[in-house]
């Protein structure tokens, strides 16, 4: 009786062990060096990488239109979410910035990609981002405690839910 009370303590203890791993695992962003080729999510055709668009391209697009669905966009990664590699940030023509998602939460991206070209794939949306929102996101990028408290008023961006990401040249 000892034996089995030991074996099932044992099998538990396995179990809990391997679950925390689990755990642990999906809380840091994938390993990888983000080499040109790479792809996260869908992968992005070539037809796709020679049809993207610009940042600024985007930006022109969505001032007639509040939402550019099925849309391919080249532009340089300037930030990945440190935490899970869940979001990236793309540097638009004028020095800032734009936010991406994964879609669905289907696929997250090393912090290698930082610095590097991407082809984007998915739909765009010109929104306003909450002020929570953006200090959660700031929080997620281990901003400094006081440029998330400086964080007052919401934004207007434009968001970008990704299904595929690949970096090119």
């Amino acid at each position: 009786m000892k034996r089995l009370i030991y074996s099932v303590i044992l099998c538990i203890s396995f179990a809990v062990a391997s679950f925390s791993q689990e755990a642990v695992e999906k809380k840091s962003p994938p390993a990888g060096n983000a080499l040109v080729g790479d792809y996260y999510g869908k992968d992005v055709s070539k037809s796709s990488e020679s049809k993207a668009i610009s940042v600024g391209k985007l930006e022109d697009k969505l001032k007639n239109s509040n939402k550019v669905e099925n849309i391919a966009v080249k532009g340089l990664v300037t930030d990945v979410c440190k935490k899970r590699g869940c979001w990236v940030t793309i540097q638009a023509d004028n020095g800032a910035s734009f936010f991406v998602k994964m879609k669905d939460y289907a696929f997250f991206v090393p912090t290698a990609l930082k610095g590097k070209n991407v082809v984007l794939e998915g739909s765009a949306v010109k929104e306003i981002t909450s002020v929570d929102e953006l200090k959660h996101y700031a929080k997620d990028a281990k901003k400094p405690k006081a440029e998330i408290d400086a964080i007052i008023a919401p934004k207007e961006e434009i968001r970008f839910m990704a299904s595929g990401i690949k970096v090119v040249n």
